[in-house]
C-alpha cells in the first residue's frame, strides 16, 4: 500500500550520516576490518578509528595483518607481535603480526610433533592434506590469529589489513575451506578405509583405522574452527568492513570490486572513507570563482600552483560525485581532508580522528 507521502525527492537529509559515528555507537561490534587499495591511508584510518573507539570501549586492539607494517610508524613507537599499550592511552593497544611466519611456525610444530609421535603417518598425512587444499595454510593461520585475539579479551579489534587482493582472499577462506573440507569428509564416506591404508603406507604404524580416525578428528576440529570464523564474519552485529579509498579512478574502481566481493561472501560493509580530499567543504566551482577574481594579482608561480590545484580539485570532485552516486543512499561516506602535514604520533592521530565522527560541514 502506498500514498502520495511515499513519493518524495531524496535530499541530503535523507542520506546516511557522512561519518563513522555508526561504528562507534554499535556496541555489539567486535571485529572491524579496514581495507582498500595500497597507499590510500588504511593504517591512518585504522589508528584514528581505534582512537575514537577507545573513548567508549574498555579495551581496544588494533592489529596489522599487512606484511608491510606501518602501525609503529603511525604511532611513533615500537609495536611488536604482542599487544603493545599505546602511549597516551590506558585502554588502547596495537600489535603487528605476520600471517606467513605464523603458518610456517605451525607447520614446523606439526612436523616436530610427527617425529616424536608413534603415528608419524598422521602428521605426514595432515601435511599432505594441508598442502593439497588451496589456501588452507593461510586460512589456518588466520583462524589461529582469530583464536589468539579472542583469547586476549578485548572489547573490539580493528584490523588494519593488507591491500585489497590479499584481504579478499583472506576473508573468502572460511567459505572456500568449508567447501574443501566438506569434500574431504565426503571422500571418507565413499572410500572408507582407503585413507587409513594410505596413511599406513606413509608410515602410520600397525593401526591404520585409528590413524584414519585421528586424521578425520583433526579435520573435523579444523572445520569447526573455520565455521566459527565464518559465522563471526557473516554476523553484521559483530563484524563490519570499512572500505578506504582516495578520489581517483583506480581507487574508486577497486572499492567497487571490494564492496561486491564482500557482499558475495556475506560480510557487512556500509562505510566508505575517502582520504586526501582537497578542501572537502568547497567545490571546484566555488574555488574557480575565487581564482578568476584573484588571478590577475597573482605572480606566475602562484598562477601555475593554483592552476594545478584547481585541476586536481575538479578531478577529485568528479570521483567524489561518482562515489556518492554509487553508494550515497546505502553507505556512510566520510570525506577526510588532505592536510599540510603528516598524521603521525598519538596527538596528531587524536586530532585527525575527530574528522571521522565530526566531518567537515559541506554546507558552509
Amino acid at each position: 500500500m502506498s500514498n502520495d507521502s511515499d513519493i518524495v525527492d531524496i535530499d541530503d537529509g535523507d542520506l546516511p550520516d557522512p561519518s563513522l559515528k555508526n561504528i562507534i555507537d554499535q556496541k555489539t561490534l567486535q571485529w572491524v576490518f579496514v581495507g582498500g587499495k595500497g597507499g590510500v591511508g588504511k593504517t591512518t584510518t585504522s589508528c584514528c578509528l581505534g582512537v575514537q573507539l577507545a573513548k567508549s570501549r574498555n579495551k581496544v586492539l588494533i592489529v596489522s595483518t599487512d606484511p608491510a607494517h606501518n602501525l609503529s610508524d603511525a604511532f611513533c613507537q615500537k609495536i611488536g607481535r604482542e599487544p603493545t599499550p599505546i602511549e597516551g592511552f590506558d585502554n588502547l593497544s596495537a600489535m603487528e603480526i605476520d600471517a606467513n611466519n605464523d603458518m610456517e611456525e605451525m607447520q614446523r610444530n606439526m612436523s616436530e610433533q610427527g617425529t616424536q609421535d608413534e603415528d608419524g603417518g598422521l602428521s605426514a598425512m595432515m601435511s599432505e592434506l594441508t598442502n593439497s587444499i588451496p589456501g588452507i595454510d593461510e586460512a589456518m593461520s588466520f583462524s589461529e590469529l582469530m583464536k589468539q585475539v579472542q583469547d586476549l579479551d578485548f572489547d573490539v579489534v580493528v584490523f588494519d589489513t593488507a591491500p585489497t587482493g590479499h584481504t579478499l582472499r583472506l576473508l573468502s577462506f572460511p567459505t572456500i575451506l568449508e567447501k574443501a573440507l566438506g569434500k574431504v569428509m565426503e571422500l571418507k564416506d565413499r572410500f572408507g578405509g582407503l585413507i587409513g591404508q594410505a596413511t599406513a603406507m606413509m608410515g602410520g604404524g600397525n593401526n591404520p583405522g585409528a590413524t584414519q580416525d585421528a586424521i578425520l578428528g583433526r579435520l573435523t576440529e579444523t572445520r569447526a574452527v573455520i565455521n566459527k570464523v565464518n559465522d563471526i564474519f557473516q554476523d553484521p552485529a559483530k563484524t563490519t568492513f570499512v572500505c578506504v579509498c582516495i578520489p581517483e579512478f583506480l581507487s574508486i574502481y577497486e572499492t567497487e570490486r571490494l564492496v561486491q566481493e564482500l557482499s558475495k561472501f556475506g560480510i557487512d560493509s556500509h562505510n566508505i572513507v575517502v582520504n586526501q580530499v582537497l578542501f572537502p567543504e568547497k567545490d571546484a566551482e566555488e574555488l574557480a570563482e575565487w581564482y578568476q577574481s584573484a588571478k590577475d594579482a597573482l605572480p606566475p608561480e602562484a598562477k601555475e600552483i593554483c592552476s594545478k590545484m584547481m585541476a586536481r580539485k575538479r578531478m577529485q570532485d568528479k570521483y567524489i560525485g561518482q562515489c556518492f552516486d554509487l553508494y550515497g543512499e546505502d553507505f556512510n561516506v566520510t570525506l577526510m581532508p588532505l592536510l599540510d602535514y603528516e598524521v603521525r604520533g598519538s596527538d596528531k592521530l587524536k586530532d585527525f580522528s575527530e574528522f571521522l565522527t565530526n566531518p567537515v560541514d559541506m554546507e558552509e
